[in-house]
């Protein structure tokens, strides 16, 4: 699963996999109004456009609304804060209870969810893996770890180990347990910023946090918004695929921009929980339709994690809308599902 994204280091630990396109600024109207306005968070940068304003609200407002919201998901949710909730979590003694907020109770629920359901190739507790391997706020590392601090680290992962108390929002610490919520909790912040931009009576709206985006509406001109997947080439930026998500979030996964290399071995930042180890397979990225940025960013890390053939199986069973760039000998090959392909238009 992926390192934790809440550092403070300019774009943050994960590569930013999907552009908003600069077509929609030169496509709109010269009398069109848009709004864009961001800032830092969750050691990448966050970003929303919003195609009209209703009366009586201001850009001013809404942005420092928007960090206040952003912080708090932060201050609970971040492994490189110390004295947040999950680093307090992270950090008590076995057989503790813990209460927790309802933003971080509702990634729990949803993290322990896909934790089911792929068998645990998600895990929410794989926290030791990603700082064993250098990705998490331990710091980096250039080569990978001797096999028994892999399987010491290993004896600590495992969602089942978790006991969530719904009724009464509290969480036990068996003793050893690293939550790191890195694979959800950046696409959860995308949900809050646009449920709280539609409270506030803006119907447009584009949210984008480190390449997690949803999107409402239209843009200005009155055109959909256009979002456009990176061919996973590692050192440029080029456009794979041009999606129009509609009403909807999209989240992309891959390995070819965190990584490190030894003795002539590359090491993907995305850890199977299963193994111990970085997934290594020819899947390359991953990109995922929903409703919920949350499920979107989560299940493009579980689908990750099992690999062309096994996540293609999963997106089959459960319906979802996902594109996979798998790598070959040539090229790419794209393995695309029919509910992803009614979003996506022709680039040529």
């Amino acid at each position: 699963m992926r390192p934790l994204h809440t550092s403070n280091t300019g774009q943050g630990l994960r590569a930013l996999f999907l552009l908003v396109l600069s077509l929609w600024l030169a496509s709109c109207s010269p009398s069109a109004q848009v709004y864009s306005f961001g800032g830092p968070t969750m050691g990448t940068s966050w970003e929303v456009t919003l195609a009209e304003l209703p009366s009586g609200v201001r850009v001013k407002q809404l942005r420092t609304d928007i960090e206040v919201l952003l912080t708090t998901i932060n201050q609970q949710m971040s492994t490189y804060i110390d004295d947040s909730d999950i680093s307090r979590f992270n950090q008590a003694g076995p057989e503790t209870w813990h209460a927790v907020p309802p933003d971080f109770a509702r990634v729990l629920e949803a993290a322990l969810a896909l934790s089911h359901a792929s068998g645990g190739a998600f895990d929410p507790t794989v926290g030791p893996l990603v700082n064993l391997w250098g990705f998490g706020p331990t710091g980096r590392r250039d080569q990978a770890p001797p096999a028994a601090e892999r399987e010491a680290a290993r004896a600590r992962v495992g969602w089942q180990r978790l006991q969530w108390d719904a009724a009464h929002q509290r969480l036990l610490q068996p003793g050893g347990v690293y939550l790191d919520f890195s694979a959800i909790a950046k696409g959860y912040a995308v949900d809050r910023v646009g449920e709280y931009l539609s409270g506030q009576g803006v119907d447009a709206w584009l949210v984008d946090i480190g390449g997690e985006v949803r999107t409402r509406g239209r843009k200005a001109d009155g055109e959909p918004w256009r979002i456009a997947v990176e061919r996973p080439l590692a050192g440029t930026r080029e456009i794979n695929t041009v999606v129009r998500p509609g009403d909807m979030a999209m989240a992309t996964s891959g390995d070819y921009r965190n990584f490190f290399e030894d003795n002539g071995h590359s090491f993907s930042h995305t850890i199977d929980p299963r193994t111990a180890e970085p997934v290594n397979h020819r899947l390359a990225s991953v990109t995922v339709l929903h409703p919920s940025c949350m499920q979107a960013d989560g299940l493009a890390t579980l689908l990750t994690v099992l690999g062309p053939e096994e996540g293609m199986a999963f997106a089959a069973r459960h319906n979802l809308a996902v594109l996979l760039i798998v790598r070959e000998e040539d090229g790419f090959r794209e393995l695309m599902t029919d509910s992803f392909r009614r979003y996506t238009e022709d680039t040529d």
